[in-house]
């Protein structure tokens, strides 16, 4: 009988062989297939700007000279600056709203509070253009508010306008997060807070700020990464005399069909995003206490 079962174990072994190499070729191609489209679709053309960046405007390679030209171009320069300004500016309002209303949606229960959040979610599901061509027939140069105060809030052209368009549409990266850590913020230490004698004030700053830091600094970390890179705000706004490297790039090629020097500014444009989605990245490890 013993003869009779080791063939047949044999025959279980050849015959799983071929399954167990079917079965690892899959989870190969399962891997590699994202893995080339990837490359393909997102590695290819960012490794072609690049390229493009050390050639003329007849795609003649003249090395460094492109890049020596746009870094020494005042209009680059000023792009440069006024990006970093405006993210940054953007990212400080986003941060003060979004904490206020945060605060006010999860520790002031009112009538109408969950509709409230449903609405600041819908927001970020609209296109962003929308935000400035709604701020834009309020205050902008023939909207509602200018026509009826004498033109005298025409803010929505400067870099003020476009900061408030950013804001408007970026908080809620903000506030959604915030109120998922309030969700969990034990309501025992407001408690306790409030019997020793400290004001709201106070339990907003020492109590809860703290326990809730590292959502809020990675909320702002992606809105300064967002905010950086954001082309459709800034060109609806309508703003001529704010140029941001996004708009750089787009007026250097479309308009000016120079995409050697288009190819230097999306390299820069792209060196600041990631660096900013590196420093998304360091604050999400940093304050993780999941152990992803």
């Amino acid at each position: 009988m013993s003869t009779a079962v080791a063939p047949s174990r044999s025959a279980v072994v050849r015959t799983a062989a071929p399954r167990l190499a079917l079965a690892r070729v899959g989870r190969i191609a399962v891997l590699v297939g994202p893995l080339v489209v990837l490359i393909a679709s997102l590695g290819y053309p960012l490794a072609l700007a690049v390229s493009r960046s050390f050639t003329d405007r007849d795609d003649n390679y003249v090395g460094t000279q492109t890049w020596s030209n746009a870094l020494a171009d005042g209009a680059v320069q000023k792009a440069f600056v006024r990006t970093l300004e405006i993210a940054a500016l953007s990212t400080v309002g986003c941060v003060i709203v979004g904490t206020f209303v945060a605060f006010v949606l999860a520790f002031i229960p009112f009538a109408g509070s969950r509709f409230v959040v449903r609405v600041i979610e819908a927001v970020v599901s609209l296109p962003s253009f929308l935000i400035p061509l709604a701020l834009g027939v309020l205050f902008g140069p023939v909207g509602v508010v200018s026509s009826s105060t004498g033109h005298r809030f025409t803010f929505m052209s400067s870099v003020i306008g476009v900061v408030l368009a950013m804001i408007a549409f970026y908080t809620p990266f903000v506030v959604r997060p915030l109120l998922a850590a309030f969700s969990q913020f034990p309501s025992a230490q407001i408690d306790v807070a409030s019997s020793l004698g400290a004001g709201p004030l106070r339990i907003a700053a020492r109590v809860i700020l703290p326990a809730v830091w590292p959502a809020l600094a990675a909320a702002a970390s992606l809105v300064f990464l967002l905010t950086l890179n954001e082309f459709g705000i800034v060109l609806f706004t309508g703003a001529k005399d704010v140029t941001t490297l996004p708009m750089l790039i787009y007026t250097t090629s479309i308009v000016g069909s120079d995409f050697a020097t288009a190819a230097v500014l999306a390299t820069i444009q792209l060196a600041l995003s990631l660096s900013a989605y590196l420093l998304y990245r360091a604050v999400v490890r940093r304050f993780d206490t999941t152990g992803a």
